[in-house]
């Protein structure tokens, strides 16, 4: 069958040859239906690329032409539980490659005008780079109070930046006006899911790095829940393959001034609360600093069914877990330490957390 983009909430579908950024019915984020080509097995491994395209039988992308080398980031354990996957050192800092790799290269494939992102940073320096390895002219929207660095590293790599006033949410909106715009490709890492394929890897290369096993538990920072579902994807392929027998816990960390999938997750809420959204508390760990993800009922089912929870954490403590891992010799960025803010002290079970953008990004918190 075919690879085409899904709506979960109505089953329209759409080609994914097409610039139709999300569902034209109800205006939600995209799916997609994809069969992988074969069970991956870990004894073809050895000897491949020795990036995220090792696990090429999985993707819905071919080895693509646009590639920095993006994947296969160390794991390091922290302590006789908890361990590290360094994602801040990808070719743009972050994690984000993983998934901005497959977006420039569809887009790349589909030869539009202009591309388009917005991002609170990391996602858009991320895109921009990307975007420049494939030749494609990039517009980023950032709102206002973005890391100076990460809006320098931006129009490092040639993209147009927008700064958007106000919050996460105006700059988004602000974004999908300009994506609706004929001939536009919208490189969201929000509403295309060929950036889950992307995140994905994260998990590939965990079962890989452990010898064909996962951790216990997976605690992963969320804001839009990019990594967390691009997570919750591989763990269900990785059971269909018969790969790994259990699923390990997703634990979902938000930083308490902005957690509304915490508090849906707490009221037993199947999406997030009603009420007005209200002024947005300031927040160390601006990259998850979203008061309304578009995926927020699958996220919440899938921390759900993998047994998994949310936590919270508090500015104090992202200030001490960022002097906590520099004293350790990981220099990484304020929202990049909340997982390890949240679990590092867990020793009753063996859980991995991801150093998800480099200290470099933002400095250190004041």
């Amino acid at each position: 069958m075919a690879t085409s983009y899904l709506c979960p909430q109505d089953g329209t579908r759409a080609d994914v040859s097409s610039l139709t950024w999300c569902c034209p019915v109800c205006r939600g984020p995209w799916d997609l239906d994809f069969e992988i080509a074969a069970p991956i097995r870990a004894g073809a491994l050895p000897g491949r690329v020795n990036s995220l395209w090792r696990y090429e039988e999985v993707l819905p992308l071919a080895a693509p032409t646009t590639t920095l080398g993006e994947g296969r980031t160390p794991l390091v354990p922290l302590t006789g539980t908890v361990s590290a996957k360094l994602d801040f050192l990808m070719p743009t800092l972050s994690f984000k490659d993983r998934g901005a790799v497959m977006l420039s290269e569809l887009a790349r494939s589909l030869s539009p005008a202009r591309v388009v992102a917005d991002s609170s940073g990391n996602a858009g320096t991320a895109v921009a780079a990307y975007c420049a390895r494939a030749g494609l002219p990039c517009t980023v929207y950032v709102p206002e109070g973005t890391s100076p660095k990460k809006t320098e590293q931006i129009r490092a790599h040639g993209a147009r930046l927008e700064i958007v006033p106000g919050d996460r949410e105006a700059t988004a909106l602000a974004a999908r006006a300009a994506a609706d715009a004929p001939g536009t490709f919208y490189a969201s890492h929000v509403f295309n899911p060929y950036f889950l394929h992307g995140t994905k890897t994260y998990v590939y290369e965990l079962w890989e790095d452990l010898g064909g096993r996962l951790p216990d538990a997976i605690a992963v920072p969320v804001g839009n829940g990019t990594l967390l579902l691009g997570a919750a994807l591989a763990i269900t392929e990785l059971r269909a393959q018969g790969l790994i027998d259990t699923r390990p816990a997703l634990i979902a960390v938000q930083a308490e001034a902005v957690s509304p999938l915490a508090e849906a997750f707490r009221a037993g809420a199947e999406d997030l609360l009603d009420g007005p959204a209200g002024a947005l508390s300031p927040t160390l760990a601006e990259g998850i600093a979203i008061p309304r993800p578009p995926r927020a009922r699958a996220i919440l089912a899938a921390v759900r069914e993998s047994g998994g929870t949310f936590l919270t954490v508090t500015e104090d403590q992202i200030r001490d877990a960022q002097l906590d891992l520099a004293a350790r010799g990981f220099y990484v960025e304020t929202t990049g330490v909340a997982c390890w803010a949240a679990v590092g002290g867990w020793k009753d079970r063996s859980v991995v957390v991801p150093l998800c953008g480099a200290g470099l990004k933002t400095g250190l918190a004041a």
